[in-house]
């Protein structure tokens, strides 16, 4: 009948029956008691402060890299980063940190080009459209 009644929000049967026992036992309690589980041994402590000194070296690893560097998984790594050191990650590596000769000289040419065309007319950049990924 409860099943009628409120479809997918009503309780199991199976919960039902468990809640009943607990309740004919006198636990009148509804709240999840706390369990003892397998403790974390990877987010201690020492791995976070491993973790904080690798990203104050250089705020560009990747979580791959970190991993790798501290031996902690890249899991525990990625939950230390985005829970314990409240960080989270931002666009990174769009733009390879080192260019070649030619590749400076083509950027180079690409905005003195623009420079020129922004000088001779006006309303260049009110022609030019932007868009993103999707």
């Amino acid at each position: 009948m409860l099943q009628k009644a409120f479809k997918e929000e009503a309780l199991s049967r199976t919960q039902v029956f468990e809640w009943f026992a607990w309740f004919k036992i006198g636990e009148m309690s509804v709240e999840d008691h706390p369990h003892s589980g397998r403790p974390s041994t990877s987010c201690t402590a020492e791995n976070v402060e491993k973790i904080r000194e690798k990203i104050n070296d250089d705020c560009r690893y990747t979580i791959d890299e970190i991993s790798e560097a501290t031996g902690v998984s890249w899991s525990s790594c990625q939950w230390i980063l985005t829970m314990d050191l409240n960080m989270r990650q931002v666009a990174a590596k769009f733009v390879p940190r080192l260019f070649t000769q030619d590749q400076k000289n083509t950027h180079l040419t690409l905005c003195q080009e623009l420079k020129n065309q922004i000088e001779s007319d006006p309303n260049f950049l009110s022609k030019v459209i932007t868009d993103d990924e999707s």
